[in-house]
């Protein structure tokens, strides 16, 4: 995928997130024509994976959407690498870490766009 079309979906994924969708949804969101689900669905799908699933400060919501991205593509041997460089980018793959344990290294928006960018480059 070219750099612009990285950068305005990596925009629109920001913006989702601004408006108040979870990082999984902005994330999943900023693919949406791209899935073979309509974006309601993929909304409905990412809703509980947001705030580490669910609250549970497990792992974050910008991973789980990217794994649902590559799920939905076909691209899941993809993913252990975006997750190895989201980890090396934001500090941790895991919620609780990054927010209360002090590892994040950006702000859950900025995470959301990492995580936008990082499938872009693969897709």
């Amino acid at each position: 995928m070219d750099t612009e079309s990285v950068e305005a979906r990596a925009a629109q994924a920001r913006q989702y997130h601004k408006k108040g969708l979870n990082c999984c949804q902005s994330v999943v969101l900023a693919y949406e024509d791209l899935l073979p689900v309509e974006a309601a669905v993929a909304v409905k799908t990412a809703a509980a994976f947001g705030h580490g699933v669910s609250g549970l400060g497990e792992i974050c919501g910008c991973v789980s959407g990217m794994a649902m991205v590559c799920g939905m593509l076909d691209r899941t041997s993809d993913f252990k690498t975006l997750a190895g460089r989201f980890r090396e980018i934001c500090g941790d793959v895991n919620c609780g870490c990054l927010l209360h344990g002090g590892r994040s290294k950006l702000p859950c928006g900025e995470m959301v766009v990492c995580a936008t960018r990082l499938l872009g480059e693969i897709l």
